[in-house]
């Protein structure tokens, strides 16, 4: 049996990473990991750490603690640039997952079908990471780097995301394609942010996970989105090269091919419903 610790001061914490440790949170990936054997690896529960929770906001934008769970993002007051966000929130498990599963290990399983991902990529977030010497930020799009690998170094925590402020009215929303409603892990899911000037699209920002091992932005849609108006027509400019990025695999949950095709139909859904 290894040892447990339970911080509840984040230079606790960082000094507790310097030896290895595995880091527990809401725990809804570590304990179904070990079912049916001991838990024999030195344990990091930075659950009561007070400074790594919660939702703020300055001039610049917000930042969402480490370990604030889905349920608190869902019940907190924020504005329309953040609905897709909360839209996956409520596919992120059941109420019991969404009441301990935290925003940070979504990210730090680095799941390619990670809910959570997509809508934060459409957001422009960034994650900062913080160890005993330093504190560091990194574009999302830069920290997940493959199926459960990211850019977390031994020694550091990741400690919040950032997203910043709009420069006009924004707003965002995500769908997610599995095999049935809820409880389900994704075949494809996407999300997008637009933010609006004059009727117009003055810049988007589109993503697609559960089609590549790491959740990608599609650049070349985003800058065919941008300038146009924000009618019934906008869905129409979503075309099959945009998803080029993508590097769908085959599974049991379906084929590379039908990802694609799937994934077009999300995009044009979601573009619809925000221009509407």
């Amino acid at each position: 049996m290894g040892d447990y610790r339970q911080p509840t001061r984040l230079e606790e914490a960082l000094e507790a990473l310097a030896r290895p440790c595995t880091v527990l949170a809401g725990g809804t990936d570590f304990y179904p990991a070990r079912v049916g054997r001991a838990i024999d690896e030195d344990i990091l529960d930075i659950s009561r750490i007070k400074s790594l929770a919660g939702i703020s906001c300055d001039g610049a934008g917000w930042r969402l603690g480490a370990t604030t769970t889905w349920s608190e993002l869902l019940a907190a007051d924020l504005p329309p640039l953040f609905d897709g966000l909360k839209q996956a929130a409520r596919e992120v498990g059941g109420r019991q997952i969404q009441n301990v599963g935290t925003l940070a290990g979504n990210l730090c399983n680095a799941s390619p079908a990670a809910d959570g991902v997509p809508p934060l990529l459409a957001l422009d977030a960034e994650v900062e990471l913080a160890s005993r010497d330093k504190v560091r930020r990194l574009p999302l799009s830069e920290f997940i780097v493959g199926n459960r690998r990211t850019r977390l170094s031994s020694d550091e925590l990741l400690v919040a995301i950032h997203v910043p402020g709009p420069a006009t009215i924004a707003r965002s929303s995500f769908l997610k394609l599995g095999a049935r409603r809820y409880l389900v892990i994704s075949i494809v899911m996407a999300a997008a942010t637009i933010e609006i000037a004059e009727d117009r699209v003055r810049a988007a920002r589109v993503a697609v996970g559960a089609c590549s091992a790491v959740a990608q932005r599609l650049p070349v849609l985003e800058a065919a989105l941008a300038g146009a108006p924000i009618d019934a027509r906008l869905a129409e400019r979503v075309e099959p090269a945009h998803l080029a990025p993508l590097r769908p695999i085959d599974d049991v949950r379906g084929s590379a091919s039908y990802r694609l095709d799937a994934a077009v139909t999300l995009l044009r859904r979601l573009l619809a419903g925000l221009a509407s």
